[in-house]
């Protein structure tokens, strides 16, 4: 289903060749002749892994579904921060300084730095997968956009997942979470997940990492101080979800994902979104600004309101776990096999 982006560093080659691509005007005219728009936008994501390119080729299908095509009236210039804020900032203040029409960014990071970097010029900026966009100060209390920002929100379901890990796991009692103490997103999930904790019999044991270098210590030292791990969707420990994985299933610890495709690469299971269905949703918004057929802080941020249920089988089976027949039947997509991450 996902065909992989290949990321590529923020360099002067490619800088030059932005400037020679951007007209510098939103709808600006197409050279061909036709006299339809053209547009040039930038897509910065701020990490390379299943979920975030999973909305970036929904992006893309949300324009395409608006008219808006790449190679034809849409010139898209695509950069990775390599979940690194300092290039996440250049990458930011590059779109700029080349006056694409639009900014698209892709998790809270590099929507923060998109906004701030265009807040004094007329780009717009399109987030998507911001988990929180009122704690990343990308919209107020009512939901509505600071400023030229707008976007849609990968909220977790987070009473959704504590249900299903109750049910599969009837006595669990430490549900473990690592996240990122830089990520405004995962701050919030993680306080959510607190406050709901206890409904279920549950206690959150939490690991805060600064790094990916952090990753391995503080795996280890997580699962061996809970019965099972849940995912955020937290860039640094997503793209690391091998290693926690690898860890995780040497103990028999199960890991719960967030997402479909943290499930496809060997978590147990998760009530998750598909993001590529959230990234055309938001390829549909940004289609509207571009054709001036709205403005974005008129729009306030959305959300997909219905999680899906996924499984892995396999894992199911290689930790000897019965998944209870009600969820396997509800599941939106079951797997039988575990993908290999490093093939994505």
């Amino acid at each position: 289903m996902k065909r992989k982006v290949m990321a590529v560093l923020l360099t002067a080659a490619m800088t030059t060749a932005m400037a020679a691509g951007c007209s510098g005007s939103s709808g600006s005219s197409d050279s061909s002749g036709s006299g339809e728009d053209s547009y040039t936008i930038g897509i910065s994501q701020f990490a390379e892994h299943g979920s975030l390119d999973n909305c970036r080729e929904g992006f893309l299908q949300g324009l395409e579904n608006e008219g808006i095509v790449e190679g034809e009236n849409l010139t898209v210039e695509y950069q990775n921060a390599a979940a690194d804020m300092g290039t996440a900032s250049q990458i930011s203040d590059a779109f700029v300084s080349d006056k694409v029409d639009l900014i698209c960014a892709i998790a809270t990071p590099t929507a923060q730095s998109a906004y701030n970097a265009a807040m004094d010029t007329d780009i717009p900026v399109v987030y998507t997968a911001v988990t929180d966009p009122v704690a990343a100060e990308l919209a107020d209390e009512d939901g509505n956009p600071v400023g030229n920002v707008t976007g849609t929100s990968d909220e977790l379901p987070i009473k959704e997942q504590l249900e299903m890990i109750r049910q599969i796991l009837p006595d669990a009692e430490k549900v473990g979470i690592m996240y990122t103490t830089s990520e405004a997103n995962s701050i919030s999930a993680l306080e959510t997940y607190k406050e709901l904790a206890g409904d279920y019999g549950f206690e959150i044991v939490e690991s805060g990492i600064s790094t990916t270098a952090d990753i391995s210590l503080a795996a280890d030292d997580l699962i061996s101080k809970v019965d099972c791990i849940t995912n955020l969707t937290d860039n640094t420990v997503v793209a690391s979800l091998p290693t926690i994985l690898e860890k995780a299933n040497e103990k028999g610890i199960p890991v719960f994902g967030s997402e479909i495709e943290q499930v496809r690469i060997g978590c147990l299971a998760a009530e998750g979104l598909d993001y590529v269905a959230l990234g055309e949703q938001t390829g549909e918004m940004a289609a509207k600004i571009l054709k001036g057929e709205a403005q974005a802080p008129e729009m306030p941020y959305e959300t997909i309101s219905e999680p899906g249920f996924y499984v892995n089988m396999k894992v199911a089976e290689n930790l000897g776990i019965t998944v209870p027949d009600e969820l396997t039947q509800s599941a939106v997509e079951s797997f039988d096999e575990i993908s290999d991450s490093s093939a994505e």
